[in-house]
């Protein structure tokens, strides 16, 4: 079976909104969007790197899939992110988008677990979700989530939308902890079942 991976930037007091732009998610008031920026570090983009090597899929909310296809589907062939943002197949849950606007994506639009639960018995390499805040929650509720790849940010923002959901009792364990120079640390958890 294939693994359902949920990668974060994540503040220390939780929080996932917006980090890579002001403007990016501004629900509740967010005032504090593009965070990530001043702690960025050319390490964490080879830690994302290689842990794509072992991706052949996204699994998005809405509002995530829009951000990164208006970002990743004008790339010309040849960038070495966009080549590797674009070459996954994509898989979007929405009610609401009428067609697809990256390339080789499917639109989930009912039952949703039991699609995700399919997506995960098909053959085939690692399955990545990021941001998506409410469908990691479901996912995190309904114990489909194999591992966590967290980028824990030296700041608290206060308010926001958060990583994990309230009324979850779930048990990882730490597979690494890698400190950058910035201050980031990422975290790597394997869920542990029985």
């Amino acid at each position: 079976m294939r693994k359902l991976i949920v990668s974060e930037f994540m503040s220390l007091d939780g929080v996932m909104q917006a980090p890579g732009g002001k403007d990016e998610d501004r629900d509740g008031g967010f005032e504090h969007g593009g965070w990530t920026m001043p702690y960025w570090h050319d390490d964490i983009g080879r830690s994302f790197g290689a842990l794509m090597q072992d991706v052949d899929a996204l699994l998005l909310g809405r509002r995530t899939y829009v951000t990164h296809a208006e970002a990743f589907e004008p790339m010309p062939p040849g960038d070495p992110f966009g080549d590797m943002m674009n070459a996954p197949r994509k898989y979007v849950v929405s009610r609401t988008l009428e067609k697809p606007i990256w390339r080789d994506t499917t639109i989930i639009r009912d039952n949703v677990i039991e699609s995700v639960r399919a997506l995960k018995a098909q053959p085939g390499k690692n399955i990545v979700t990021d941001g998506s805040s409410q469908l990691v929650h479901a996912l995190l509720e309904d114990d489909l989530v194999d591992e966590l790849h967290l980028l824990v940010y030296p700041l608290m923002l206060g308010s926001g939308k958060r990583v994990l959901p309230n009324g979850v009792h779930t048990t990882f364990g730490l597979m690494s902890a890698t400190p950058y120079p910035t201050g980031v640390v990422g975290l790597h958890y394997e869920r542990r079942r029985g």
